[in-house]
């Protein structure tokens, strides 16, 4: 079919090539063989005028005029799938859908596992790709290249729907050797004491804790930085530094670790961790039932709230794990 000319056709192989940023990638993925690909790109490049890919190596990068068309290509496409193409009624049991999630490690470990084990009692052929965050989040949910993110809500799009899942807080953390945690904190220790503290992989989107930190301008002493929350708890044990993580998280390492749990001082305050989908999937029966399983699952981690112990002083007790035997237990 044409469309002022243009052979709609090649638009389902543009979106292919900037999808896989390979020419036989990109044909495997629609079909077609590979001179029938290398075709599509010659009469691409005709109607546009424009080269549209560079070779560097075996990867095609786009020119500029290629970048500004994948956006809208890649909605039309989204759009024909969702909208116009007839969608057969929808059973969990039988479906073999992938989804693709954005997250963290903190809301994978306290809160997807309990999905991924959901969704195998109720649907075994599901699967899941869990992703790294990224700075590109939002244009990823634009294209419809992940199927949900999964972060604290103020770092939300207003661009597509969300819905909140559970609240969360964030607490200091220490060895259980560290005795400057058995007094309650106070701001100035915590600024002086050495920390371990998170950096979220290559994204240039700040963590919580130092996002509120910011506001108050106040920077704090880190000796270590870590790609995630997970890689904090080693590097206090037996150590006087200290970290900042979400309760849950810290709950779950103390468990296993000898760990000091400490309510954080001012300026520190709860946040929401919250999901948001692509808007072109709002209909989409396969998320709708997937929305759903994370919705009913956050309701259970947030009747499950863990608490931190405290003396009648109201300094914070020694919330640790002890090691059967040590004088601690």
């Amino acid at each position: 079919m044409r469309f002022k000319g243009l052979d709609l056709n090649l638009l389902v192989a543009l979106d292919a090539l900037m999808s896989e940023r390979n020419l036989t990638a990109a044909a495997r993925k629609i079909n077609l063989s590979q001179p029938a690909m290398s075709a599509a790109v010659a009469r691409l490049r005709t109607y546009f005028r424009d080269e549209l890919f560079a070779m560097r190596g075996r990867e095609l990068v786009p020119t500029s005029r290629a970048e500004g068309l994948a956006a809208p290509v890649r909605e039309a496409m989204m759009h024909i799938e969702l909208a116009i193409i007839e969608r057969t009624v929808f059973d969990p049991a039988q479906s073999k859908r992938r989804f693709r999630i954005g997250l963290s490690d903190f809301t994978t470990i306290v809160f997807f596992r309990n999905v991924v084990d959901r969704a195998a009692r109720e649907a075994p052929a599901v699967s899941f790709e869990l992703l790294p965050l990224t700075d590109q989040h939002d244009e990823l949910l634009r294209r419809g290249e992940v199927d949900f993110v999964i972060l604290p809500e103020f770092f939300l799009s207003s661009a597509h729907p969300r819905a909140a899942l559970f609240e969360e807080r964030l607490v200091c953390v220490g060895c259980c050797t560290n005795s400057q945690l058995l007094l309650r904190l106070t701001l100035d220790r915590y600024m002086s004491m050495g920390h371990v503290a998170v950096k979220l992989g290559g994204t240039r989107r700040i963590p919580v804790d130092e996002s509120l930190l910011l506001d108050f301008g106040l920077n704090r002493r880190i000796d270590v930085l870590v790609q995630s929350f997970s890689m904090i708890p080693p590097l206090l044990v037996g150590t006087n530094r200290i970290g900042t993580m979400p309760l849950r998280l810290a709950k779950h390492f103390q468990s296993t670790m000898p760990l000091r749990i400490a309510e954080l001082p001012q300026p520190f305050a709860a946040f929401t961790e919250a999901v948001q989908w692509p808007v072109l999937h709002n209909s989409d029966p396969e998320s709708l039932w997937m929305r759903e399983i994370l919705l009913q699952e956050a309701t259970r981690v947030a009747t499950k709230e863990p608490s931190i112990n405290r003396t009648s002083e109201g300094a914070e007790s020694a919330d640790v794990f002890a090691p059967p035997g040590s004088p601690l237990s």
